[in-house]
């Protein structure tokens, strides 16, 4: 399997002080904010991202380099595109960090606007797309228009901006994953089969050796019992030997809460992922957990979490990924360990014998991206469309239980349907 090229663009080590010579004091040095801070971080192309800003009021203080504020992913037509010239008033794309006083919000039903206080400019160029590691910033740079101007006071903003070759595994479904589609990597216009995937939802048959770790009835024959429940759905991931190499499989079943008709956050329904067990040819074990349900609002969505397991973790496993999809259109499911360390304490590693799928040990250096599925809305012909880091695939295998997770988390969609709505004649045959 040949890797797509795609480069990570970081920046981080944030930090934001005052130096200069104060007029009401006469004092020179480090002045304290009197607001919090935060900056908006804008490419080209890409959403706009944002992240607090640490106030520094310290001389020797120097931010931490390993923190990630932010970090925003390239592959070779992106590059493209922000190297090509633009308008007559942005002709050159550049990273922009805008850094603002206070936030937006309102107070006694006044609306209160922050204010800027500078921003820093990297414009983009050729030396983004050599695939090489590159520190581009790295240090204090003052910013806005009180540069220590005549002795008064002057923004400095600390921050390192880095580009590192993140190489990916680019895989899509051929049909929808009910159909049991054949799976292929994508390279360029190459497009190569590397897996097929079985989708079933009939009786289990007890020679499976899935059903050690079946739970519940599995007969769904009858449609009013879908309308009821949705279970015993089970996909396998196959290599091109036939050999059955992951699979995902319904253990709690997708039903209405109590007092309505959808799958809520109080009761969701779960998936299992597991892969071989080196034990035997017939055995499997545990790898991933994956919880669905649906969250009502103006614009309904599913939401998917998982969790990994391992042999030495009791209980629910480790928290990777939660992420809300948009029942009507679609999105992206992801795991990135170092978006997930920016918005919640650091978890404790998971102590594995292999390398193999424990994710680098989670470090945000090791780990950082992971996985990424991109899948359509309810009722709509999904093939899902994965991206693998290259660094946590070093075997068939490990692709293959991400396939199957991805194959989880298209079928949470439609699982996660309200159960008195009409079923479309295209789905009945399918399921």
């Amino acid at each position: 399997m040949d890797p797509q090229a795609f480069i990570r663009l970081s920046i981080g080590s944030l930090g934001l002080r005052y130096t200069g010579t104060e007029p009401s004091t006469g004092k020179s040095g480090i002045h304290k904010l009197s607001s919090s801070c935060v900056c908006e971080i804008r490419l080209r192309g890409f959403p706009v991202q944002t992240s607090s800003v640490p106030l520094i009021s310290s001389a020797d203080v120097i931010p931490d380099s390993q923190n990630i504020a932010s970090s925003f992913y390239l592959e070779e037509s992106d590059l493209k595109a922000l190297l090509t010239p633009g308008c007559f008033y942005n002709p050159h794309a550049c990273l922009e960090i805008a850094v603002f006083s206070g936030r937006k919000g309102s107070h006694c039903g006044v609306g209160v606007k922050r204010q800027q206080i500078g921003i820093f400019k990297i414009q983009v160029g050729p030396e983004w797309g050599e695939g090489k590691p590159l520190v581009l910033f790295n240090g204090w740079v003052g910013i806005g228009k009180n540069k220590q101007e005549n002795g008064k006071p002057g923004a400095e903003l600390h921050l390192k901006v880095k580009l590192d070759p993140d190489p990916r595994y680019v895989f899509q479904f051929e049909d929808i994953t009910t159909l049991s589609p054949q799976i292929v990597q994508l390279q360029g216009s190459i497009q190569q089969p590397i897996f097929s995937c079985k989708f079933t939802k009939d009786r289990v048959s007890q020679m499976d050796p899935l059903s050690s770790y079946w739970s519940g009835s599995t007969d769904i024959s009858d449609l009013e019992s879908e309308r009821r429940e949705r279970k015993g759905w089970k996909v396998k991931i196959h290599d091109l030997s036939g050999s059955a190499v992951a699979a995902a499989f319904i253990t709690t079943p997708f039903v209405p809460s109590s007092g309505c008709d959808w799958v809520a956050r109080s009761n969701p329904g779960a998936w299992l992922i597991v892969r071989p067990d080196a034990r035997g040819p017939e055995s499997w074990q545990p790898w991933g957990k994956l919880e669905a349900w649906r969250e009502r609002g103006l614009r309904d969505s599913i939401c998917c979490r998982f969790h990994l397991l391992s042999e030495a973790q009791q209980g629910g496993g480790l928290l990777m990924s939660e992420i809300n999809i948009s029942a009507e259109k679609g999105g992206e499911f992801f795991i990135d360990t170092e978006k997930r360390m920016r918005t919640a304490a650091a978890a404790t590693p998971i102590p594995s014998p292999q390398s193999s799928g424990d994710f680098g040990a989670l470090s945000p250096v090791v780990g950082g991206f992971v996985m990424s599925c991109r899948v359509q809305g309810e009722g709509k012909r999904s093939k899902p469309l994965v991206q693998l880091a290259l660094r946590h695939v070093t075997c068939v295998e490990d692709a293959a239980m991400f396939m199957a997770l991805a194959a989880a988390v298209d079928l949470s969609i439609e699982a996660c349907r309200p159960f008195r709505r009409k079923f479309r004649r295209g789905f009945r045959h399918s399921f």
